[in-house]
C-alpha cells in the first residue's frame, strides 16, 4: 500500500470514528480519484473504523447517538463508492432482509442495525416497519437472502417473529435462510423458543452474529469469499 493510500485510509477511519459524515464522504471521493483499491477502502477504511466504533460502544464511551452518526458516516462513504462497487461487482459478506414485524411501528433500532450491517459489508434489503409476515418471505426469495432479520419493540408484536419462521417453512426455504431476531423485549431464550438461529442485543452484536450465521450456512466461509 502506498503512503498516499495509507494516509487517506487513515483519514477515512478517523472521519467515521469521529462521527463526521461529510468529511468521510469527502475523503472517500478523494480516494477514488487517487485510484485507491475499493476493497482497501471498504476493509481497511470502513471495516476497521466500525470495529473501533464497536469497541468504544462496548467500553461505554459511545452510546446510541454515536452509533447512529458512525453508521451515517459509513453510509455516506458507501454512497460515494456505489458506482465503483457496481462496476467491480464486489461481493457482499451476505445478503440480509430486515424489517420491523407486522403491527410494530418502531424502527430506530432496526434502522441502526441496517446501517451498521451495510457498513460492515453486507447487502441489506430494508423492508421498513410494520412489515407483513409474507413480505419477509417474498423478499427473501426475490433476493436469495442468507438471513431474515426481524426487530420488535412490543411484546404484543414479537410473536409475529414465530409466524415469519413458520411462513419460511411453508415456502420451503427455512433450511436455506437463517433467522436473526432482536429488539427491546426479545431475549436469547425467546429466540430459541421460536426456532430462530440467532439473537442480537444491539447493532454491534448483530454484525458478529450475522457473520457467524453466514459462515454456518456456507461451511465456514462468508459469501464474499466464494
Amino acid at each position: 500500500m502506498s503512503s498516499c493510500a495509507e494516509e487517506l485510509i487513515k483519514e477515512l477511519k478517523e472521519a467515521i470514528v469521529n462521527l463526521d459524515p461529510d468529511k468521510a464522504r469527502e475523503v472517500a471521493e478523494k480516494a477514488l480519484k487517487q485510484g485507491i483499491d475499493i476493497k482497501l477502502l471498504i476493509n481497511e477504511g470502513i471495516g476497521k473504523a466500525m470495529q473501533r466504533v464497536g469497541e468504544l460502544y462496548e467500553q461505554g464511551e459511545y452510546f446510541l447517538p454515536e452509533l447512529l452518526l458512525a453508521g451515517e458516516a459509513a453510509t455516506e462513504v458507501l454512497k460515494a463508492l456505489e458506482p465503483k462497487l457496481k462496476a467491480e461487482v464486489i461481493k457482499p459478506k451476505g445478503v440480509i432482509v430486515i424489517g420491523t414485524v407486522e403491527g410494530d411501528l418502531h424502527d430506530i433500532g432496526k434502522n441502526l442495525v441496517a446501517m451498521v450491517l451495510r457498513a460492515n459489508g453486507f447487502e441489506v434489503h430494508d423492508l421498513g416497519r410494520d412489515v407483513p409476515v409474507k413480505e419477509f418471505v417474498k423478499k427473501a426469495i426475490e433476493v436469495d437472502a442468507d438471513i431474515v432479520a426481524m426487530s420488535a419493540l412490543l411484546t404484543t408484536t414479537m410473536i409475529k417473529m414465530r409466524d415469519v419462521i413458520e411462513e419460511l417453512k411453508k415456502a420451503g426455504i427455512r433450511d436455506k435462510v437463517k433467522v436473526l431476531v432482536g429488539g427491546a423485549p426479545v431475549t436469547a431464550d425467546f429466540a430459541r423458543e421460536i426456532g430462530a438461529d440467532g439473537y442480537a442485543e444491539d447493532a454491534i452484536e448483530a454484525v458478529r452474529v450475522a457473520e457467524e450465521l453466514v459462515r454456518a450456512k456456507y461451511g465456514g466461509k462468508l459469501r464474499s469469499e466464494f
